[in-house]
């Protein structure tokens, strides 16, 4: 692929990148986690969807002619409510911090003005928002942040079935899997991949935040039923959130 055409940070030379940077290009930085997925997906889940969000994102804002760079994911974020299943690698909020500050201080010394955290697991949701904040005042660039279910509103809900947005190892996520690395999928397992559709008990008002071991609260560890996925619908999933998202960056009341 020709650099004038290439998106991702690490395909690029350092002079191509000094040269995005001087031409004001946005930085998406997809943030993920590697975790339990139930008995049916690999650990990487959210590391392949957060990537592959981000770099449909990216490709939507080049084709329209405004410079973009996609840095590697973050890998590995906020999980110890999976630990217990195994297979996971979490951090604490300190180390998590101190790598996303370590990332998006090295694109602004890089020359770059504009970053976007783009997230892609739940646990990480809330420190990733303080984490972009903090940056943004340290750093003297602009930085928003975002989980990427979260900025597509309702959009999710007309593409499944059996849910209205990205729950946990569910038919969201399994279908994208399905449709962005399927090997990922043990497709002879699909039968246990349910549980409940929610990790709050009964009572618990939506905007409280209290997190518990999913395996208390499912054993298979799968928040939802994947059992209606499909790679069509992973597909369509991702145009969606590419097209909103991409959309939403292009607000220069955003960045002012």
């Amino acid at each position: 692929m020709a650099a004038d055409t290439e998106i991702e940070w690490m395909k690029l030379t350092a002079p191509e990148l000094n040269a995005r940077a001087e031409a004001g290009a946005l930085v998406i930085v997809p943030v993920a986690s590697l975790e339990q997925h139930g008995p049916h997906l690999a650990t990487g889940v959210d590391i392949v969807c957060a990537t592959g969000v981000a770099l449909g994102v990216a490709r939507k804002l080049a084709s329209a002619g405004r410079p973009v760079v996609v840095m590697p994911c973050v890998w590995t974020g906020l999980a110890e409510h999976h630990v217990a299943f195994g297979g996971t690698v979490t951090l604490d909020f300190a180390a998590f911090s101190a790598v996303l500050k370590g990332v998006v201080r090295s694109a602004m010394r890089a020359g770059f003005k504009r970053v976007m955290l783009l997230n892609g697991h739940g646990g990480n949701a809330e420190a990733v928002a303080v984490v972009g904040g903090e940056c943004q005042n340290e750093f003297g660039i602009a930085v928003a942040a975002g989980t990427y279910w979260h900025l597509v509103g309702d959009a999710f809900a007309p593409i499944l079935d059996r849910q209205s947005n990205v729950m946990h190892a569910c038919e969201a996520e399994t279908s994208m899997m399905m449709a962005l690395l399927p090997e990922a999928v043990r497709a002879d397992r699909l039968p246990e991949a349910h549980g409940p559709h929610s990790t709050r008990p009964e009572g618990q008002p939506a905007a409280m935040i209290r997190r518990r071991s999913f395996k208390e609260i499912s054993p298979s560890g799968v928040i939802g039923d994947a059992r209606a996925a499909s790679a069509a619908k992973g597909e369509a999933l991702v145009e969606t959130a590419s097209t909103i998202i991409a959309e939403e960056l292009t607000n220069a009341r955003l960045w002012a």
